[in-house]
């Protein structure tokens, strides 16, 4: 607590490439803000002395999978919380081998912000772009580059501004607003969890002042209120038995009693009349809090509608365009006939067409692609069955969102964000920025 009041939440997410020292890096903020029990620490101590390493390995805190622990690289998403007096944390560990794409696409998806690790010695790789990519594509508002293992190149400024100076020309061309950065050594704890003595030339914060300080409160949308209906509640008993409630979780906006709102996609109007939680009635909901809200009439509402203002309406469309993730070894296929979740809402899908595959790496729009495959990105047109109510993603994370699921298998293929055409145009001007030095070099060399 501070001040009274509870301390907010930081959802970050990790991704690196192999050996840039990420497990590391997290078992270094775990260790050093007391965030792991003693009976954790006793039992990576034992796997380290078995393993003859001079010191305490702090990557197995991480690396919980046993292939991961044999291989040296992260698979899955690792999930990890710890708390300072200041916030509380959750850290998505996620891989950053491009065959594990989806798995960091997962991870970072409900991350306020973005840590994307750089190994000093070998600079900015074709990971690191496509790591700072797809936290572009994901609309993380905030991006902290760690340039790791300063201790190997003698913490030397030079090297880190010229790290600084490459990224910083790469997220150029990308959507990414907010870009920190930190030069550190997870294993010796430089900069970490306290400042370090042997970067003087360095004035800025330690990583996890900057995690502690991060302002992340205006990133949440409280313009557009939408509430997707996840449950009708009906007590029924003799005590609420004229009580009708639709719970769910605040999408965005702000929701208070007196308001008039509209449910959709009926069009039915009334007022907000009451909000309940778990911990009794309040007067004001914002996002992410989940509640259930009574109105003031007697109106049908069905779990996968939305309650929001209205002057201030999501869109309703039955023909989408989507930036999509595949996830499943087997291929997207146009025509293909899908169970499309969205908010609380599921309906089938065809997928129309392909517009394009997208190169991660170079951001190159390969418009003769006609597929996805697994760990693929690629921009696609969708029709559903009956209407949604979407947003565009850059605009609300959760009502611009959904996934596809195979009908056959129960499952998830995909994982698809609303676009329009701000992004499209963003894309195409991304991509020219790319290209102009390839266009350059070719003129050069035909003059």
């Amino acid at each position: 607590m501070d001040g009274g009041r509870p301390m907010d939440l930081l959802r970050f997410s990790t991704a690196g490439s192999v050996d840039d020292g990420k497990s590391t890096l997290i078992g270094r903020l775990l260790y050093d803000s007391k965030g792991i029990f003693e009976d954790q620490l006793a039992a990576i101590e034992r796997t380290s002395l078995r393993r003859g390493n001079a010191a305490v390995d702090l990557a197995l805190l991480t690396d919980g999978l046993r292939a991961e622990r044999e291989q040296g690289i992260t698979i899955d998403v690792a999930y990890r919380y710890f708390a300072t007096p200041r916030r509380k944390f959750i850290i998505a560990d996620t891989p950053g081998h491009v065959q594990y794409t989806r798995n960091m696409v997962t991870g970072a998806s409900t991350a306020d912000l973005g840590v994307v690790l750089i190994d000093a010695r070998k600079g900015v790789l074709e990971q690191s772009r496509r790591h700072a990519f797809i936290c572009s594509l994901l609309g993380i508002p905030h991006i902290v580059v760690a340039v790791n293992k300063m201790d190997l190149v003698d913490y030397s400024q030079d090297v880190f501004e010229a790290i600084t100076a490459d990224f910083t020309a790469w997220s150029a061309k990308l959507d990414v607003h907010d870009v920190t950065f930190i030069p550190i050594s997870a294993l010796h704890g430089d900069n970490v969890v306290e400042r370090s003595t042997k970067m003087q030339w360095y004035q800025g914060p330690s990583l996890l002042y900057h995690l502690e300080h991060v302002h992340i409160a205006s990133d949440r949308n409280l313009i557009d209120n939408r509430f997707p209906v996840q449950w009708i509640v009906r007590p029924m008993s003799d005590e609420h038995h004229d009580y009708r409630g639709y719970a769910g979780q605040v999408a965005s906006g702000q929701f208070k009693v007196g308001d008039e709102v509209v449910v959709l996609p009926s069009g039915a109007r009334s007022r907000i009349k009451q909000i309940d939680t778990f911990d009794g009635q309040i007067d004001e909901a914002i996002p992410p809090l989940s509640v259930t809200l009574l109105l003031e009439d007697d109106i049908d509402v069905s779990r996968g509608d939305m309650i929001c203002r209205p002057h201030n309406q999501p869109t309703q469309t039955q023909e989408l365009e989507l930036m999509c993730c595949w996830m499943h070894e087997r291929q997207l296929q146009v025509g293909g006939r899908y169970w499309v979740k969205h908010t609380t809402r599921n309906v089938r899908g065809i997928v129309d067409a392909v517009r394009y595959r997208i190169d991660v790496n170079s951001l190159h729009r390969d418009q003769g692609a006609e597929t996805l495959g697994l760990n693929e990105i690629g921009r696609l047109r969708l029709r559903t069955s009956s209407p949604l109510l979407v947003d565009e993603y850059r605009r609300n994370r959760l009502t611009g969102s959904l996934i596809l699921v195979d009908e056959t298998t129960n499952e998830t293929v995909g994982a698809a964000m609303v676009v329009g055409a701000e992004e499209l145009a963003a894309e195409e001007d991304a991509e020219m920025s790319a290209r102009a030095p390839e266009d350059q070099s070719q003129a050069a060399a035909a003059a």
